[in-house]
């Protein structure tokens, strides 16, 4: 039985198991494992904060369709990356340079996702470390990242990697008003 098939009908508890965590870049072919994850953790993280309705309406082949052509653009400026734990990805974060700057920074996290029960085990910490490492072989000097102002827990995740408190302010998402956080890393840290 494989991990998610397990987590899925409650076998086990993924965080227990977390072993070698294997980071590697995402291909096309990874485009609906990391539709799922997407969707399973936006489902798990933003009850309360996105109306249910629109999490629950989320579909995995429209998410598979989006990131299948973000993964098959050939584009030195944007980067994905997965972690793998046995085989079976569990998480992802994405990462590119910025054409022009934002808030005066160069690159920008645009997407970090786990499946709900790997969170907290270190690895959303490997990606984002493997992202930073890739904007900066493409030239980018600081790194940006936008969270929902309600979401805590990814607040106080980016707080203690050393991201600073940049902007709060009022977005739109698919016809949603919203409040977004900005945070940035000066300069990008390669540990």
């Amino acid at each position: 039985m494989n991990l998610r098939a397990a987590r899925a009908i409650g076998k086990m508890d993924i965080t227990n198991i977390v072993g070698d965590v294997v980071i590697r870049r995402a291909t096309v072919a990874d485009a609906g494992v990391i539709a799922a994850v997407r969707i399973d953790s936006w489902r798990a993280t933003y009850r309360g904060i996105i109306p249910d309705d629109y999490l629950d309406g989320m579909k995995i082949e429209d998410s598979t369709a989006i990131w299948s052509r973000i993964l098959g653009a050939t584009s030195n400026a944007a980067n994905v990356f997965v972690a793998e734990v046995d085989g079976e990805v569990l998480g992802f974060a994405a990462g590119m340079t910025l054409k022009e700057a934002k808030l005066g920074f160069d690159s920008e996290l645009t997407a970090i996702y786990l499946e709900p029960s790997v969170q907290r085990a270190g690895i959303g910490r490997k990606l984002v470390a493997h992202v930073a490492a890739a904007l900066a072989a493409a030239g980018a000097n600081n790194m940006l990242v936008w969270v929902l102002a309600e979401n805590r827990p990814a607040r106080q995740f980016y707080e203690m990697l050393g991201a600073e408190l940049l902007a709060e302010q009022p977005f739109s998402w698919d016809g949603l008003d919203l409040q977004e956080a900005g945070y940035g890393w000066r300069t990008i840290r390669v540990n």
